[in-house]
């Protein structure tokens, strides 16, 4: 049986939960893309328990992680009962649910009807009795919000779900969303949306400065956007990259020869800070306090690692600041 390291608080920030009761580690692992049926369950494994013992404690999954659809809760729930069952306490485990899980018109979007059997699904394959998170995965624009906050209120009633989340959420609906929960008296305290040096969205659309203003918390996903922020595609693409092997989120033709010139000057910034261009994009995210946590996925463990070597150094120079964006929004 895994023994946690005894040091595993020792280094870790943890970042409340805008001004809710709640931390989160600086650093969280996403179990998005390397936790299905196609990767290896004990490279899984390690880079779970590699991550817990350099003081990562929030686990970020949902209803369509795999492939195939599920597989992701359904491994972490193996390594949940044989390694970190004594842990959990310890833990923060999130899920999700609002893209298409199961066929017919029950099984995708936003209803009561869909988000709470799904989060009964999630716990099954879990093996657990509660979920510390629950998301809506992402806007519907078709189903009342006051429905779909309805749902998340009786997640939290059941006591299937200690707080809620908004995921893919714009600033305007968030704040309606916000609103709602806070007449119901739902702890919502969470948005998790993509946010990198290349992709600012999210400083476009509002909800950065509705979070904010709100005294909502920020986990950002795709913070290495796809891995192009990071030293694997510094000299061209290699045979083994996700571009390679698993086409579905990130494309060849994302590299151009200007992303790639964009990379290049970007990795020489970071070596002047003394960090990996992973560790500074990461950085870079962390910076002003807004956001919360980031949630860059791992395939293993030394990549969860060098990931959290991001936390040593969060700030910047202006002129730092204003060079990446120069190189970014060129």
């Amino acid at each position: 049986m895994y023994t946690a390291s005894e040091n595993r608080y020792d280094t870790m920030p943890y970042n409340r939960l805008g001004k809710s009761g709640l931390r989160l580690s600086a650093v969280s692992l996403g179990l998005w893309h390397n936790f299905g049926d196609t990767g290896r369950y004990d490279t899984m494994r390690q880079t779970c328990l590699a991550a817990f013992d350099h003081g990562v404690t929030h686990f970020d999954l949902a209803n369509n992680y795999g492939p195939p659809e599920g597989a992701a809760e359904r491994n972490f729930g193996r390594i949940l009962r044989e390694e970190l069952a004594p842990y959990r306490d310890e833990l923060v485990i999130s899920t999700k649910a609002g893209y298409w899980m199961w066929p017919g018109p029950y099984g995708d979007w936003g209803s009561r009807k869909y988000l709470l059997a799904s989060l009964d699904q999630s716990l099954q394959r879990l093996g657990l009795e509660y979920v510390d998170i629950f998301y809506h995965h992402r806007m519907d624009p078709n189903t009342p919000l006051e429905e779909t906050m309805g749902a998340l209120a009786t997640a939290v009633q059941s006591g299937k779900a200690l707080y809620v989340g908004l995921s893919n959420y714009d600033g305007p609906t968030l704040e309606r969303a916000a609103a709602i929960l806070e007449e119901l008296r739902v702890p919502f305290v969470i948005n998790q949306n993509r946010y990198s040096i290349f992709d600012r969205t999210i400083e476009r659309n509002g909800l950065k400065e509705t979070a904010a203003r709100l005294g909502k918390g920020i986990i950002a996903f795709s913070p290495l956007a796809q891995g192009l922020l990071s030293n694997r595609y510094l000299e061209g693409i290699p045979a083994d990259s996700r571009i390679r092997t698993d086409g579905r989120f990130l494309k060849d033709s994302a590299l151009t020869e200007k992303r790639l010139e964009q990379i290049r000057r970007l990795n020489d910034l970071a070596a002047q800070r003394g960090q990996t261009l992973a560790q500074m994009a990461l950085a870079w995210v962390l910076r002003d306090g807004i956001v919360t946590s980031v949630l860059p996925g791992a395939s293993k463990p030394e990549q969860i690692l060098d990931n959290l070597q991001a936390v040593r150094n969060t700030s910047f120079t202006d002129e730092e600041l204003s060079l990446i964006d120069r190189i970014s929004l060129d």
